[in-house]
């Protein structure tokens, strides 16, 4: 069930274009420019940035009364974790990796319905040691809870580059404590449980016993008490699930527990089988928080890797669940997967969330789709009416850089940049600053990403921005990581004022298109097109009216996670370097 595809594979596909089409130099244009406030050195001028979606499995949807779609975190949304505090609200987040602001706070009334209402890391206080972490580093797998006996939210995850720790806030909307490090809790992706009695629950996915491994893969889940008074664990850890829920099969990466107290019992979910293409979930009862578990018979209780690939809408890797009651007593899984775009699992959304409804069995056993039941493009829960702005299906965001702060889907990487980028030095314009550090460093460049939550979509700009030296450049970015990149930008070329496509991959860096544009030009409009499989790249002289392409049918498996690797998705936004 292997399907990774080696860098020679994808090398050969990245090559499948013409060489007219990966080397094009398109003539150069007429004198027609197009104006826009002063520019100033150094500095790209952003007037507006539109992001669209139009995926067709989405198109001509009949949907009926409580329906709404999966996923309902299109894009780079993986590890989701869920919490209720028991008065109808609902918070959902999910892993930021080496993006800032980290960990995306939505909240829900209804569970389907979610807005996002903050980043619960917000300042570089939250975050040590991770300049230097490469993209896929940093904050992993993060899990909410609501602790109902002090009436505080608790956020716990781990930074790869430090260690567990856990943050905390009276109000979730609002600013979230600086990290508390925890002592005994070594591993990753830790949670909590607040158990009815007051005490406090945390379970890890941690080393082998005594750090001997009897083969790759082989973990285990530990438990430790901890204080929500000192803020300190108490006791030591103790071992609850060695290797899996069949360890004779030695199973592999025991990752993703949540604890849960459910009608007097115990109940821990893992996943298991790594982030691949045999990722599952499994479950375990228990009539105390330190045991004994025992294991499901029919685990795994979710996967999608024995389902028919030939299905009409396939998900793939699904797993690392987190489960929660819905405001009518229905149980429901969130969990992450994959979109492949086509047969070959190729995608440039990374791990989405999905949703699932959770049955009991009459022993008290939680199932969702087993190893059989596909996951469905269309849910329901009688009663729900999809608002206004979905975060799902096909959609529509325009951002015209009139407010005083970034919208919150906005990232740059491992650091804040503010101090790089203006919303009010240029009323109605976004200023980004060109910085000497480049994008394809483990630093924070000037870069301003979004989310890529279609196979299909669309982005497009107005910029404005002049060179003053060969290394300076601004415009568009597709990034996936430091090695995988395309850079739509506006720069000198052989000291030529110039529009130019750069692909950045793990052979090097090379222009594949250039074009010569006219001193007197300072405004132009910048456009890319996604069909899932290959990006066009178009440029406009005439405010979008109407378009030139610069370069068309260019490879998106580049970026896409299957000749990458990694755990985040593509991100696709404004760049502007000194050091091009």
């Amino acid at each position: 069930m292997n399907k990774s595809i080696s860098w020679v594979l994808i090398s050969s596909l990245l090559c499948s274009c013409s060489d007219s089409e990966q080397n094009q130099i398109v003539p150069e244009p007429g004198p027609t420019t197009q104006q826009g406030p002063q520019l100033q050195e150094g500095t790209a001028l952003f007037d507006y940035f539109n992001y669209k979606g139009h995926d067709a499995c989405f198109d001509n949807l009949s949907l009926g009364a409580g329906d709404f779609l999966n996923p309902v975190l299109p894009g780079c949304y993986p590890d989701p974790s869920v919490c209720s505090n028991g008065k109808g609200d609902y918070y959902l987040i999910a892993s930021s990796f080496a993006y800032f602001p980290g960990v995306p706070l939505f909240h829900s009334r209804d569970l389907v319905n979610w807005k996002q209402i903050n980043n619960i890391i917000s300042r570089d206080s939250q975050l040590d040691n991770i300049i230097g972490q490469d993209t896929s580093g940093g904050i992993y797998a993060p899990a909410i809870d609501y602790n109902p006996h002090n009436d505080t939210y608790y956020m716990i995850t781990c930074n790869i580059g430090k260690g567990c720790f856990l943050v905390k806030a009276k109000d979730p909307a609002g600013e979230w404590s600086d990290p508390i490090y925890l002592d005994n809790v070594y591993g990753i992706d830790p949670s909590l449980l607040f158990d009815d009695d007051g005490k406090a629950y945390i379970v890890v996915c941690a080393e082998a016993p005594d750090n001997k491994e009897e083969y790759g893969g082989h973990h285990t889940v530990r438990i430790i008490e901890y204080d929500t008074e000192t803020d300190r664990t108490v006791g030591d850890r103790k071992i609850i699930v060695n290797k899996g829920s069949r360890p004779s099969e030695n199973p592999i990466w025991c990752e993703g527990p949540h604890l849960y107290k459910i009608k007097g019992k115990y109940y821990l979910i893992t996943a298991e089988g790594g982030s691949g293409d045999w990722h599952s979930e499994v479950v375990y009862k228990s009539p105390a928080p330190f045991g004994p578990y025992v294991a499901y018979d029919k685990n795994p209780i979710l996967t999608q890797r024995m389902v028919p690939w030939d299905r009409e809408y396939p998900i793939s890797e699904a797993g690392h669940a987190d489960i929660i009651e819905g405001p009518d007593g229905q149980w429901w899984g969130f969990f992450l997967g994959r979109r492949p775009v086509n047969q070959n699992y190729f995608e440039n959304l990374g791990r989405e969330t999905f949703m699932y409804p959770v049955e009991w069995t009459e022993d008290g056993w939680p199932f969702m789709t087993g190893e059989i039941k596909p996951i469905p493009k269309i849910l329901n829960i009688p009663g729900v009416t999809v608002g206004e702005n979905p975060t799902f299906g096909n959609f529509e965001r325009h951002y015209t850089f009139d407010e005083e702060k970034l919208d919150f889907t906005w990232m740059s990487l491992r650091r804040d940049i503010t101090g790089y980028y203006s919303l009010t030095r240029v009323p109605g314009y976004l200023a980004l600053d060109c910085q000497s550090i480049n994008v394809k460093s483990k630093d924070a460049p000037s870069y301003l990403g979004r989310r890529v939550q279609h196979h299909s979509y669309e982005v497009s700009t107005r910029m404005g921005f002049n060179s003053r030296s060969g290394n300076e450049a601004a415009g568009l970015l597709i990034y996936k990581d430091e090695k995988h990149q395309y850079f739509f930008a506006k720069g000198l070329v052989n000291n030529q004022k110039s529009l130019f496509l750069t692909e950045v991959s793990p052979d090097g860096e090379r222009n594949v298109a250039v074009l010569s544009l006219p001193e007197n030009n300072d405004y132009i409009d910048l456009k890319i097109v996604s069909n899932g499989t290959s990006y066009d790249f178009y440029y406009s002289f005439d405010n979008g009216n109407s378009w030139d392409w610069l370069a068309k049918n260019i490879t998106a498996l580049l970026t896409s996670s299957r000749a990458a690797g990694g755990f985040t998705g593509t991100t696709v936004g404004l760049y502007a370097t000194s050091n091009k």
